[in-house]
């Protein structure tokens, strides 16, 4: 994607192949930091602690963790078991998205294929068969989900297609375009009149920081909301579609999110507003099938809800809003049910969510 006319990714590799660069997302929208990357801890402290977080992020990120790995084992030979142990390692930085233990076994898989001597160049292919294919998925989600706006627009006598999306699900998240916002680009690069209600998404602010800086840099038109402020929207008919990712998706259509999204799918139910979820076939766990009980869901750091980050005089500053005293409890998705969503978005088309329509565009995982 392009920021102010130059074209950026969220991750790349450096060019002298030993370096991999993230955008610092913490910092967004003040300030564009690149953060370097050169061993796996350096990308496990970066998936822990969110300069880059959205599942199919996490899992290309990881993917380069397994690349990282291969480079800077010790010794003349790597070793197969400092590998599985460093990707175990990489496994375990978050727990709710499924794109990273995806990513991280698809790119140890395919190295532990090979002699040693290619350990190295199996695993940068790897890695970036995955970011390509993830970029290209989202494209495609975007391509699907086009006509979705387009029907509306067909009925807006003119009027823009309001849109409600919750966190950010856009290309920084991703490697390009987004899964939620793919097809809200694909109507922006159409000429289609859109406007998008941005969730801020407490507790960190991913919507209001993240979503507004990426649709402010395209021109799309937006409004940053409360959270709590959608139900009152979808009531006074200002909602036309609602869109959202997702981190983890049972083969049975239950969805994990950023908290919060449940609450938007019962508000959207409520008041007869498609709900769709968008998502890339790397974010299904195919091994789930009850998301309630099954998705671990992550808990953070307190603080998170604790302060909140801004800017004060030119400077990124933490101000603490409840009394000190005070507990929080931070969980960090919500799991949506399937009767609450209207379909999936996938790079292979729009389909229910539930297990019948799920597996008819993913034949392959019927076993």
């Amino acid at each position: 994607m392009k920021v102010d006319g130059k074209d950026v990714r969220p991750i790349w590799l450096s060019e002298n192949m030993k370096t991999v660069n993230i955008i610092d997302q913490r910092v967004l929208p003040h300030e564009f930091v690149v953060v370097e990357m050169k061993t796996v801890d350096h990308v496990i402290t970066a998936i822990k602690d969110m300069f880059v977080r959205g599942a199919p992020l996490i899992g290309v990120t990881g993917a380069y963790g397994v690349y990282l790995a291969v480079i800077t084992c010790p010794g003349k030979a790597v070793s197969e078991a400092h590998l599985i142990k460093e990707c175990n390692r990489l496994k375990a930085a978050r727990p709710t998205a499924v794109n990273l233990v995806w990513a991280v076994d698809r790119v140890l898989a395919a190295v532990l294929k090979e002699n040693h001597t290619e350990y190295e160049n199996t695993a940068l292919h790897a890695v970036t068969t995955i970011a390509e294919e993830e970029a290209e998925n989202c494209r495609k989600i975007g391509e699907y989900g086009l006509p979705l706006i387009e029907e509306i627009c067909s009925k807006r006598n003119g009027e823009p297609v309001n849109i409600l999306t919750h966190c950010n699900a856009g290309w920084l998240a991703c490697i390009e375009y987004g899964t939620a916002t793919a097809p809200i680009y694909a109507a922006f690069e159409k000429g289609i009149d859109i406007h998008v209600w941005v969730d801020e998404t407490r507790p960190l602010n991913q919507g209001a920081r993240l979503t507004a800086w990426e649709l402010g840099k395209c021109g799309i038109k937006h409004t940053i909301i409360t959270d709590n402020a959608g139900g009152h929207l979808m009531q006074h008919g200002m909602v036309d579609i609602t869109i959202v990712g997702t981190d983890r998706s049972t083969c049975t259509g239950d969805v994990a999110n950023k908290i919060g999204t449940y609450l938007k799918a019962l508000a959207a139910k409520d008041n007869d507003i498609p709900f769709y979820v968008a998502l890339p076939s790397s974010t299904f766990d195919w091994s789930l099938r009850d998301g309630i009980k099954e998705i671990p869901i992550e808990e953070r750091d307190p603080d998170e809800i604790r302060y909140v980050q801004g800017l004060n005089q030119g400077k990124i500053i933490n101000v603490l809003v409840p009394p000190a005293g005070s507990t929080a409890g931070n969980y960090a998705f919500d799991v949506t049910p399937a009767r609450l969503i209207t379909g999936f978005i996938t790079e292979r088309g729009i389909c229910k969510a539930n297990e019948d329509a799920i597996l008819k565009l993913f034949p392959e995982k019927s076993n």
